[in-house]
């Protein structure tokens, strides 16, 4: 059974920075590309960042947050993680960690961990 946890998020000011884990079991984990998405209240969820699989080689960011974030993945310890810096008003939302279908960053995406709230303060 897949499950993904997600930690680190919080509130911070304008400009600071977070850094979201999140730890996954219940399937081999360096086969399938890992994501970070997030919805704010009212807007749809959206792809921030992902990695692709293996060593991660292969990488997606949203526009928005490119210079910004850093997605990142570590096999041995089953974990990925989002580095977020620079944080601005709108980056505010639930962030959820997320499981590709296949190996490469953009694809489907078929299990989500509940999200990590982060707020950030103008």
């Amino acid at each position: 059974q897949v499950q993904l946890i997600e930690s680190g998020g919080g509130s911070v000011q304008s400009g600071g920075s977070l850094r979201l884990s999140c730890a996954a079991t219940g399937f081999s984990f360096r086969d399938y590309a890992m994501g970070w998405f997030r919805q704010a209240p009212g807007k749809q969820r959206e792809l921030v960042a992902a990695v692709g699989a293996a060593r991660g080689e292969r990488k997606y960011y949203l526009d928005s947050v490119k210079g910004r974030f850093t997605v990142s993945r570590d096999n041995a310890n089953k974990a990925a993680y989002l580095q977020m810096s620079d944080l601005k008003f709108e980056d505010t939302a639930n962030y959820y960690c997320a499981k590709g279908r296949t190996m490469v960053p953009i694809g489907p995406y078929d299990n989500y961990g509940q999200g990590t709230q982060v707020t950030v303060s103008s």
